[in-house]
């Protein structure tokens, strides 16, 4: 939602969210309605019968009917609760018809009468602000919790107190519910995150749960005839506790929760199954892509159990915000594989993410002068992990052991050490042979992973930000505060590329899983992707809230990003694997910016006109163009250089459906024929078509009663004319059309837009029955649009663009229009020259191949 929701209810399949001075209305997570007339904020929702109650700031209580609920209707009632009322919970006593009570921030209550809009009485209070107020299972008897940690548990018909707690630890309580299985049990939560379960009976403590949540508790609630308590708070936690011990306590059953601070430091993990986090909370999370049920935090130890003796909070025990990390995933089953650096910490420390723990070893280096560590990179090998620290140490240590196992120290430097100044980024080559490091003055430097010795270095003369290596390619790409990204070859020590374009700091980068794209992010709210064969930008997005940290995964399906103020982590598909191509020229020139919103929850309608109506925002005033993109540039439109093969990129499936095509229509050939319905009332006339819809033909009579058959006649051909003929006519005026102007692009989007069995039906339209006795006068149609698709083909595969797709069409129609083709003179000559294309494009493709096959084959079999 555009704005913070502050109030929940449900009626039957509708959701009511209260946001900002409206009431949004969702059916099955789609919004149908928005709720408008209050002046205020709306704080309470209320679903009363066949009416939801909302209430706002100001006292106002709405009266909404929700048997209209799809419509945006005004509401049916007004009540003002009073100037001096401030209203804080709202809740229907059972059964008391038409009745609700009101609680206020003055400590008073109120009884109204929804239905006469009257008020029926006013219950004094105990001078402290009401938070929650729940009905118990005996009748006129509610729960009532106050902001000075009391709960009262008061007799609504005599206005008489049957017994009053005090919350076990200090705080308002901010949720109550009552067992209703048959034990006298009250639970209360409140804002210290604490659960309290009182005995009425007894009107004693029971028990206590007092690790329930980090913050305060939003809601109780316990399963009707259930010994099932659910709970959430805002700590981004809901959990289910179950009361089935013998001395009656509360044990975790299942909880799901998340970060509750925004998340620093994200990555894939596990071929793109688990997501890695750090957060400002201080947890270090996995998060399962595919089942949440697998997403948990990872263990530090004892952390309840230290906190409890030393009696602080669990988040005083654990270690500091992670600000960088990294892992291997070859040595996941024998020792830790991941390695952290905390924040204003001089240790980083080991996980071994197999169990879920944090390891048993802690890496401190430069004993005789710590300072906090700021990096670290784990080898190819799994082996040894690296740290850079803020004093400018380099050092190596063995994850297996925890043993140092040498610095890396630049003789150059003023001080022993590696750098003069913080080092902000490490990287380890692929075959463990190089380590590279970069500085916070801006020396990037290559180092000899087993000697130590210094070999390379780089002056960029700009405080270096960022630093990330991909070691496939073996580029290593930084970014430095004058906003400008630099590609360096590690191999052949040189800078290959520089992108600018991004206005603000740049906060995280990221190469794709093949090491063509690298994505970057900064607090200008934009995402940026480059090519980097091409040198040049392919998409730029700009959403709603700054990019903190990002990461692609493996498959380039899935872009996770974190944003400032926001504690979730965003998935976005890639729409270039799962859509056409789009034009990406408007963002080359990098002065186009693509908006993207955030996620939010909205109707079917207003998701496809977003889509629809989605825009280029320009950051300079030029004309807009109207380009209707995706998260990471759609796809290549236009070829790198003519000399390369360029595919279409369409699912496989389209264009091998050309090809096997009769199969396909073989195999889902009906068994039996359709059978006659048994009683069928009357049948109306209708044309078969070959989209399956029915063409209903009405039947007209004269004025003799007797139907026209001219008139019939007439709405056959019609019919026959925009079901069969339109399609044809546009397929014709489009392939002339092209051919006039000698740029057939038009055309391929419009074929690679039908589905294979209307390419199918385009191509046979065309075809001529009787090759043998063929006139040029009578089927001069055919025959010119025959020649014009072979010169479509010619020039297709000149260009060598959407190959793949061609071939394919090259195949159905030689097969359709093979025999006319070689009865025909004048279409002979234009089959041959294409032939020629074919060989010259193809013996090309198979050198290429055949020399790839011969390299592949030299370097397996070799021994290094």
């Amino acid at each position: 939602m555009d704005k913070k929701i502050r109030a929940l209810a449900c009626w039957r399949d509708f959701t009511f969210a209260a946001t900002g001075n409206d009431i949004a209305v969702f059916r099955r997570a789609h919004q149908v309605a928005t709720w408008s007339g209050h002046n205020a904020k709306v704080t309470l929702l209320l679903s009363f019968g066949q009416h939801v109650l909302s209430v706002d700031l100001e006292g106002c209580l709405f009266i909404w009917a929700v048997a209209e609920v799809n419509q945006n209707r005004p509401p049916i009632g007004q009540i003002q609760l009073g100037e001096k009322f401030s209203p804080s919970c709202i809740m229907h006593p059972d059964t008391y018809l038409n009745k609700v009570l009101i609680g206020s921030e003055e400590g008073s209550l109120q009884l109204w009468n929804v239905n006469t809009r009257k008020k029926l009485y006013e219950f004094k209070g105990w001078g402290s602000s009401i938070r929650c107020c729940v009905s118990s299972p005996a009748l006129d008897v509610v729960g009532i919790g106050c902001s000075d940690g009391k709960i009262h548990v008061h007799n609504l018909r005599y206005d008489e107190e049957i017994v009053t707690f005090m919350h076990s630890t200090r705080g308002a309580v901010t949720a109550l519910s009552f067992r209703t299985d048959g034990q006298p049990l009250l639970a209360a939560g409140g804002s210290s995150g604490v659960i309290s379960i009182w005995n009425l009976e007894k009107k004693k403590l029971q028990s206590v749960i007092k690790d329930a949540h980090d913050s305060s508790v939003c809601s109780l609630h316990f399963f009707a005839n259930e010994p099932v308590l659910m709970s959430s708070a805002t700590d981004n936690s809901i959990k289910m506790w179950i009361f089935d011990t013998t001395d009656g306590e509360a044990r975790l059953l299942k909880y799901r929760s998340g970060h509750s601070a925004p998340p620093m430091c994200i990555r894939y993990y596990g071929k793109g199954r688990h997501i890695l986090s750090a957060g400002q909370d201080r947890a270090f999370r996995i998060f399962s892509v595919i089942q949440d049920q697998q997403s948990r935090e990872l263990s530090q130890g004892h952390v309840g159990k230290r906190a409890k003796k030393l009696k602080v909070k669990d988040e005083e025990i654990k270690l500091p915000p992670v600000i960088a990390f990294d892992a291997a995933e070859i040595r996941e089953r024998d020792w830790c594989n991941v390695v952290t650096c905390h924040l204003d910490d001089p240790c980083a420390y080991t996980w071994r993410l197999q169990n879920f723990v944090i390891g048993e070893h802690i890496l401190k280096p430069c004993l005789e002068d710590p300072t906090p560590v700021k990096s670290c990179s784990i080898s190819a090998c799994g082996n040894f992990a690296v740290l850079g620290t803020e004093g400018g140490w380099l050092e190596r240590f063995n994850l297996q052991s925890g043993i140092s196992r040498g610095t890396y120290i630049d003789i150059g430097e003023k001080r022993q050490c590696a750098h003069n100044g913080a080092v902000v980024g490490l990287a380890c080559e692929a075959t463990n042979t190089l380590l590279i490091s970069g500085g916070y003055n801006g020396d990037i430097k290559v180092w000899d992973f087993k000697g130590r010795e210094l070999k390379f270095r780089w002056e960029i003369e700009v405080p270096l930000i960022k630093m990330v290596y991909h070691p496939g390619n073996g580029l290593l790409a930084t970014a430095a505060d004058d906003m400008i990204l630099r590609l360096f070859d590690v191999t052949a020590m040189r800078l290959v590329r520089i992108f600018v374009g991004h206005m603000d700091r740049v906060t995280d980068l990221c190469f794709s899983g093949d090491g063509k794209w690298l994505l970057s992010s900064s607090m200008d709210g934009t995402i940026r992707v480059w090519d980097i064969i091409s040198s040049r930008q392919l998409n730029a997005m700009r959403m709603d809230s700054a990019v903190t940290a990002l990461s692609l995964s493996p498959g380039m399906d899935m872009l996770a990003t974190t944003h400032v103020g926001h504690n979730g982590i965003y998935l976005w598909a890639n729409r270039m694997i799962y859509s056409n191509a789009t034009d990406i020229e408007p963002f080359i020139n990098g002065k186009q910016v693509m908006k993207v919103s955030m996620p939010t929850v909205s109707s079917k309608r207003e998701s496809e006109e977003a889509d629809e109506n989605r825009t280029i925002v320009a950051e300079s005033n030029v004309n807009k163009p109207d380009v209707s993109g995706c998260l990471i540039g759609d796809s290549y439109s236009a070829q790198l250089t003519p000399e390369l093969v360029t595919l279409a990129l369409l699912p496989k499936s389209q264009w091998q459906s050309l090809v096997n095509l009769d199969i396909i229509k073989m195999r889902n050939k009906p068994i039996e024929p359709p059978k006659k319905p048994e009683k069928a009332p009357f049948f109306l006339p209708s044309l078969p078509t070959l989209s399956g819809e029915r063409i209903f033909i009405p039947s007209s009579t004269n004025g003799d009663g007797d139907q026209d058959e001219t008139r019939n006649d007439k709405t056959v051909f019609e019919a026959r004319g925009k079901k069969l003929g339109g399609e044809s006519l546009s397929f014709m005026q489009l392939l002339q059309s092209c051919a006039k102007i000698k740029d057939f692009t038009t055309f391929t989007n419009y074929l690679k837009g039908l589905s294979p069995s209307a390419v199918d039906m385009e191509l046979r339209l065309l075809q001529i029955v009787d090759n043998e006795n063929i006139s040029e006068a009578e089927h001069s149609v055919e025959l010119q649009g025959i020649g014009m698709l072979l010169d479509y083909f010619v020039n297709e595969v000149s260009c060598n663009n959407n190959f793949e797709f061609v071939q394919a069409l090259i195949r159905l129609f030689l097969k359709i229009h093979g025999e006319t083709i070689r009865c025909q003179v004048s279409l002979q000559e234009k089959a041959r020259k294409l032939l020629e294309i074919q060989s010259t494009t193809w013996q090309r493709l198979d050198t290429s191949f055949q020399n790839a096959r011969c390299m592949i084959t030299f370097l397996s079999s070799s021994q290094f």
